[in-house]
């Protein structure tokens, strides 16, 4: 029995037409990363406090 491939082109296409959204994954998995993280350090930024408003309190 010939273990030889029947459809070689068919295996090629497939494999060429899967290629595509992998690597269009990766670069949008890769693109979320950076701005969660520029997300991150400009929320860090809001509850850091020095831009919060000073509070005056009456002493009792």
């Amino acid at each position: 029995m010939d273990n030889q491939n029947q459809f070689p082109h068919l295996t090629t296409i497939g494999l060429s037409v899967a290629t595509l959204p992998v690597l269009i994954g990766l670069m949008m998995i890769k693109t979320l990363g950076q701005e969660w993280s520029e997300w991150g350090k400009e929320s860090e930024e809001v509850f850091r406090g020095d831009r919060l408003p000073l509070l005056n309190f009456p002493h009792d």
